[in-house]
């Protein structure tokens, strides 16, 4: 089991940057697969970016290609999303999401959950 903890958030003007980190719990950490998912107002819980263990394989959304960089530092128990260009749609809660066995871009297939941080992007 892992739990995860988001920061980094916050209110930044279009253009900007901002990077999240999220930061697990346990030995295991370099075990698992992450990914960034977030949630805008009125809207589902979209993928963002995942990288599985050993970072061999990196899956980004079309939205964030080539704004976004999600990245891993297993010493640290600590996963980043870097977010350059930010947009005004870009404005959602971010959550972090680990998993053991899969990694993909489905929400259902993560089994844990950071509380989420706010990424807020004025026009």
């Amino acid at each position: 089991q892992v739990q995860l903890v988001e920061s980094g958030g916050g209110l930044v003007q279009a253009g900007e940057a901002l990077r999240l980190s999220c930061v697990g719990s346990g030995r295991t950490f370099k075990s698992y697969a992450l990914a960034w998912f977030r949630q805008g107002p009125g809207k589902g819980r979209e993928f963002v970016a995942a990288i599985n263990w050993g970072s061999r394989r990196i899956d980004y959304a079309a939205s964030v290609k080539g704004r976004f960089t999600i990245s891993r530092d297993d010493s640290k128990n600590t996963v980043y999303l870097q977010m350059n260009s930010l947009k005004p749609e870009d404005t959602a809660l971010y959550y972090c999401a680990a998993d053991l066995y899969l990694d993909g871009t489905d929400p259902e297939e993560y089994a844990y959950w950071g509380q989420g941080t706010q990424v807020t992007v004025s026009s």
